[in-house]
């Protein structure tokens, strides 16, 4: 894959003024094309990295396993995005954003033809994590792309409209699955899902326009870890990773486990049903879309206190024994989880003005970190608790994301400067 399948920068002593004057603004030519393309990418991403989520009761009765087993081929696909995000984000600052994107997609989808084949829960736990192992280069460097090619005050509208596509696959993943595979099982419902992810590869790369900002960067080993201890090293960077780490492990541990709570009692619904209630994704897709104009009116650290009071709100209406609000618990943890994970996100790419290829590869490796760990944890809590368990490890994440904020704040008064989180 050589470098030169992408434009780079103009280097003349005018190129800051032209590349910012040439950058995608919403209304502009090229950033519909560019929103559509990449949302599309979301929507894939989501729908293959969860595309076992909503089926895990059914997986577990065919392979006569637990919760907190089946729960595994969730956790291996987010801890495989996790472990390779860093070094897809290297070979991205080298051969290119669109580039590593489009093979990623390419790989990922053609493991998911693999999915369905598998005859047992460890090797169904071992495609998943080369699966996420293979996305992995599309969540940073399709960031570190917006950040190169969007106007700067238009950035956290584009980040938030790839978060809307993470949660639009999520949730047509989810809800196709789960009435797909009610009628002919879950090794079907994953087929769907993976024949759905190749036609949105096939539009992304169509229809993504070719970067003209983008300057091919170094492989070498040391450069990148030079790059990765400056990024941890910046105080501001390491509390939106945590940040984000915690968000997703409420989102990880919630979504787990809601499958086995609505089909068993009190509320025993069929599968289909249990997949369709993953439509509240919507909601998520609304949030993320709107982080923007929420950040411009209460300032990022506003922002954030607003999408965790409104996950804490969810997850305690949640324990009631009432379908209706169960239903409206998750609406307020989806909004929250999406509006905070937009935030903290487009945060990360404003700070980083170097290396943001493995600023964004740190933020999704803990995000994904946090993933697998609410995935496992919120599993074993339910297994030991019951939905109680799960809604207090999600309590602790969320008590967590406050006290980080809280610290952020002290920090920006203490400096006299203002600070995003």
């Amino acid at each position: 894959m050589p470098a030169s399948t992408e434009v780079s920068a103009p280097t003349d002593a005018l190129s800051p003024v032209l590349a910012s004057d040439s950058r995608l603004t919403p209304g502009g030519p090229g950033y519909r094309r560019m929103s559509f393309a990449l949302f599309l990418a979301g929507v894939a991403t989501f729908a293959l990295l969860y595309s076992t989520q909503a089926l895990l009761p059914l997986i577990s009765g065919e392979f006569g396993v637990a919760a907190s087993d089946a729960s595994w081929t969730v956790a291996a696909a987010t801890g495989g995005l996790a472990l390779f995000v860093l070094p897809m984000s290297a070979l991205s600052e080298r051969f290119g954003r669109r580039t590593v994107m489009t093979a990623s997609l390419v790989v990922a989808v053609g493991l998911g033809v693999l999915v369905p084949f598998a005859p047992s829960l460890g090797t169904l736990v071992a495609l998943r994590f080369l699966q996420g192992a293979a996305l992995a280069g599309l969540p940073a460097s399709a960031t570190a792309y917006l950040a190169e090619e969007v106007r700067p005050r238009a950035l956290v509208t584009a980040i938030g409209l790839f978060v809307a596509g993470n949660s639009v696959g999520g949730m047509s993943g989810r809800v196709i699955t789960g009435w797909v595979a009610q009628e002919w099982g879950w090794r079907v419902a994953v087929g769907v899902i993976g024949a759905i992810a190749v036609a949105c590869a096939v539009a992304f790369r169509l229809l993504l326009p070719a970067p003209t900002h983008f300057t091919p960067g170094s492989l070498r080993p040391r450069v990148l870890a030079r790059t990765v201890r400056d990024h941890l090293a910046d105080p501001l960077l390491r509390r939106l990773y945590a940040i984000g780490a915690l968000f997703m492990t409420v989102f990880g541990g919630v979504y787990t486990v809601i499958g086995y709570r609505l089909t068993e009692a009190p509320f025993s619904l069929p599968q289909g049903i249990v997949g369709s209630i993953f439509l509240v994704y919507l909601v998520g897709t609304v949030s993320a879309s709107t982080a923007g104009r929420l950040v411009g009116r209460l300032g990022r650290r506003g922002a954030l206190y607003l999408a965790a009071g409104t996950t804490a709100s969810g997850l305690l209406l949640s324990l009631a024994p009432s379908l209706p609000l169960v239903l409206l618990g998750l609406v307020l943890i989806t909004a929250g989880f999406f509006a905070g994970h937009a935030c903290a996100s487009s945060a990360v790419s404003k700070t980083a003005t170097t290396g943001r290829a493995q600023a964004s590869a740190l933020y999704q490796s803990a995000y994904y970190i946090g993933s697998s760990a609410g995935s496992t944890v919120g599993a074993l809590a339910f297994h030991a608790g019951g939905w109680a368990g799960t809604v207090g490890v999600g309590l602790l994440a969320v008590a967590g994301v406050v006290t980080i904020t809280l610290l952020g704040t002290r920090a920006a008064r203490l400096a006299a400067r203002p600070v995003t989180a």
